[in-house]
This record gives C-alpha cells, structure tokens and sequence, in this order.
C-alpha cells in the first residue's frame, strides 16, 4: 500500500458522513484489553480503509517491532539501548538483563515495606520532574485516599524556589524523609532542590541528614560523592528504562510507602496484563497496534493536529499532563534514526482535562470552533458509592461524544425551538462530524490504571514504528537545557548572550 494510495482513501473517508459511518462499523470497530472496552467507531475510518490500515501494519511489521521490545533487542538506536520498563512489572521476565530490571523494582518496594514500618517517618518529599515526578505524581493524586493516614506524600519539581519551599513548609527534618529522582543524577533541578532539602536537613540533624534521604539513579557513584560520604539509601534506575516509562520503578518509591506497597504491585499486575494482551493479540484486535494506527491515520493522512483526552473521572485528572510527556517527548520528532527527514505530519498536540469540569470551558471550542479536533474520552469512576454520580458521569460523557460527532442542525434547532429568531438559532448549530474514541471501565482501579497507562506506552512505541521514527531518545530536551547553561553566565554579569533579542531581554530582567 503507497503512502499515495492511503491518502487517497483518508481523502475519500473524510468526504463521508461521520455519523453514518460509525453506524456501519458498529460491532467492528471495538476492543477489549485488560479489563478496558475500546470503541473506535466514530472515527473516519472507511472499510477499505481499514483494511489498508492492517495492511500498513503487516508492512511496517508491527508485530515484529512488539516482539523486538519483549525480547530485550535495541529498539533505541540513538543509544544502542533495549527498552526494558515493561520488565519492571513483568512476574517472570526472560533474559539476565530483564530480570536486574525486574528485581530493581522488587528491592524498592522491599526497602518500601521496611520504611513504612518505621514509626519515625511521618512525611515524605519527593523531588524530581519531567519522568521522574509527572508519573509519581498522577499515581499518588488518583488513589490519594489509600494514602497512609501517618505519612504526608508531597512533591517538588519546580526550579522556582518556592517549589520547594512549598514541600519542606510545616515539615519536621527528623520525621521527614527526602526522596530525590535523577537518573543521570545531573539533572539541574532536581540537583538544585536536594542541595537546599539537604542544607534543610543538615540544619537540623547534622551529621546524621543522609538517613533521611533516598536517592534513586542510574549513577551511584554520582550520587555517593553529592551525599559526601553519608549513609543514604541508593535504589537502582535502570539504564534501560526511559523517565516517561520509568513509573514502574523504584522511581515511583515515595508511592511505595506512601500508598503501600500492595496498591502499587496492583497497579504493576495490570500493566503486565496488558503487556500480554499487547504480545499475544492478533493485529486486528490488539488495541495498541489498532490505536497506533489511528493515530498514523489521524495525524499523517486526515492532518489533524491536535488531539484531546477528556478524563471522566476524578482519578485519572492528571493523566493528560502524563500523556503530554509521553507521546509528545517519544513522538515529537520529524527526523529518523538514520538522520533522514519525516516528510509527513508526526504526533500531534496533546491537551485535555477533566471530564465534565471541561464541559465548562472548552468543550464550546470542541463543539462550534473552527477546528475538528479528534477526542479521547475515558469513562473510568472513581467511586462506585453513589449511583445517581455514576449515571451522571456516564449520561454527560456519552452526550458529549454523540453531540460531537452527530451535531445539530439548524433544521433541527428550528423544529424543537420554533421561537427562536433566526439570528439565535443560527447559533445554536452544531457543526458535528468530529471524530472521537471512548475508552470505558466499571471503576478505575490501581489494576485498570496500570493497564491503561502500559496500553498508552505501547500506543506511542508502535505509533512511532510507523512514523520511523526512536520514540526512546529526547534530543529536542537536551538542546534547551545546554542553551540554558550557557546563558546563566550572562545572567550573572560574567558574559553576553550571542542571541541580540535574548541580550535585550537579560537587560529588562535586569540581572
């Protein structure tokens, strides 16, 4: 199948009706993995086009690029690396080097147990960012209530000084136990709020502040000379595993004690489920290599540019944010690995928020802007306490899709409010024809989101097999942070930036 020969048909599935065409696809355009039912069915996507989509697949050898992954090959060319983060929540991983990954993740949550058993701990401060706070983050807010009621999870990313200032505010040094994420241990903000936690510590404990920090790194050496000798606890990040994939590990040890180690193993076992769902599912219903392909088709092909995830549940919150990351760092390129140029459109723009609290504000952009932008929504409860909350939750995220998609027609609007002048029911149209998917389970759980999260993972690795593109390097991130370490001389008085509007804007700064 061409590149020319697919266009031609997004071309032609774009030219239908969306609403008739979901209804032809009603039954065959749903998924179901690890607990989550998938519908796909509201998209522009034609039978022919379909089956050219599988074809795609077949010729991109996703099935292959999948079991590359779980065999630990280089899927990283850039730094001839495997991928490993699916290994941290896998019960048996094959292969020496899987199983370090795995028994990392299985000492943090061993050294967890102990902590949580030590009466002396009543906060912990969890300082990291990008991956190492984004997932921790999400998984600590979205089961806040399993939170031991003795220990106080709070977290610290920012390189503004109060960020941290935030965190450490009420908190006993001799009850507090600082939990800082850098697997590099070079990453500048991460290193500038330990060293003032540490100062913090110091102040307080004296000699004895290493006990009440934990580092967890890829560079242990790194980490021992900055704890100057102290006897702090190091916990092992994976060189193998990416940040964006790394909340399985012990990047995620505040959680560990914070919500016990038993929620998080919950939430380990539910991405393995959907790992296996992902290894052993044939293409047409394996709905990562399906989802993967929506989102080449979506984006390449039918040139939509942004993509909206509305979370209907309380819980899930902050999964836009965590998904930003995600797909945008994996997938924001437009280069290959061999140094080629993407000539057609990558991921695109991720946005969302929170379930009906959007309703309230962009959902009217969704609905009547001027442009269609393809929606995610995932009705995931919380809490199964109250059912009239439930049918509410429920009625409101299956209203919106429908009205996206189905619209309303100013024959319609005049028919059931014929009061109306014409100039109101003009606006009162809905547009509709704007495509959407629907991911549902009965409750979000720790278990359903491990599935989804490891559902999304595999989603952004085969979206970029697609695309031929290293969805595990970051070189965009790594050009800013070096830009920002030669500008800070001249901050300081000591140099000139090159740049002549960057020099003007350090003179209104004034520093």
């Amino acid at each position: 199948m061409s590149q020319a020969e697919l266009q031609n048909l997004a071309t032609a599935s774009r030219a239908q009706t969306l609403s008739k065409l979901a209804t032809s696809r009603l039954g065959t355009a749903r998924l179901s993995a690890a607990g989550w039912q998938i519908d796909l069915s509201r998209h522009y996507v034609s039978s022919e086009a379909d089956s050219a989509l599988l074809a795609l697949a077949e010729q991109k050898s996703l099935e292959q690029a999948t079991a590359n992954l779980f065999a630990g090959k280089i899927v990283n060319p850039s730094e001839g690396r495997p991928a490993l983060h699916w290994a941290l929540r896998a019960p048996s991983p094959a292969g020496d080097d899987a199983q370090r990954v795995r028994d990392s993740a299985l000492e943090a949550l061993d050294v967890a147990r102990k902590v949580r058993s030590d009466e002396q701990i009543r906060a912990i401060v969890h300082i990291g960012i990008g991956g190492s706070d984004f997932g921790p983050r999400l998984f600590a807010d979205a089961f806040a209530e399993s939170q031991d009621p003795n220990i106080e999870l709070r977290f610290c990313a920012n390189l503004d000084p109060l960020d941290l200032e935030l965190a450490l505010s009420d908190l006993d040094p001799a009850t507090t136990l600082v939990v800082g994420i850098s697997k590099s241990f070079g990453t500048e903000e991460t290193l500038y709020n330990l060293s003032r936690a540490r100062d913090w510590l110091k102040a307080e404990l004296g000699d004895a502040w290493p006990t009440h920090m934990a580092l967890v790194t890829a560079n242990p050496t790194r980490a021992s000379t900055w704890l100057e000798g102290g006897d702090a606890t190091l916990l092992h990040m994976p060189e193998s595993v990416g940040g964006r994939f790394s909340i399985w590990s012990a990047g995620s040890f505040a959680c560990m004690i914070g919500l016990g180690p038993d929620v998080f193993e919950a939430f380990l076992a539910g991405a393995a489920e959907m790992d296996a769902h992902v290894q052993t599912t044939p293409l047409a219903q394996n709905a990562a290599m399906r989802l993967a392909l929506l989102d080449y088709w979506n984006a390449s092909l039918l040139g939509f540019q942004a993509r909206a995830v509305l979370a209907y549940s309380r819980r899930l919150r902050m999964l836009p944010t965590y998904l930003q990351q995600l797909e945008m760092e994996s997938n924001g390129k437009a280069v290959s690995p061999t140094g080629e140029a993407i000539t057609q459109a990558t991921t695109p723009l991720l946005w969302g928020g929170e379930g009906t609290i959007g309703q309230h504000s962009y959902h009217q952009w969704l609905h009547q802007g001027t442009q269609d932008v393809p929606t995610e929504f995932i009705l995931a409860p919380g809490s199964l306490d109250d059912a009239d909350g439930v049918t509410g939750l429920t009625a409101h995220a299956l209203a919106q899709a429908e009205v996206l998609a189905n619209g309303r027609s100013l024959a319609d609007v005049q028919a059931q409010e014929p009061d109306l002048t014409p100039e109101i029911a003009a606006q009162k149209v809905h547009p509709g024809g704007r495509p959407s998917s629907f991911f549902y389970t009965s409750k979000l759980t720790p278990h359903a989101l491990g599935a989804l999260i490891a559902l999304y993972e595999h989603r952004a690795y085969l979206a970029g097999v697609l695309w031929g593109l290293n969805s595990f390097d970051q070189w965009g991130v790594e050009r800013g942070k070096t830009m920002a370490g030669q500008l800070k001389p001249a901050l300081s008085g000591q140099g000139t930036a090159d740049d002549p509007v960057t020099a003007a804007l350090i003179a209104m700064i004034g520093r």
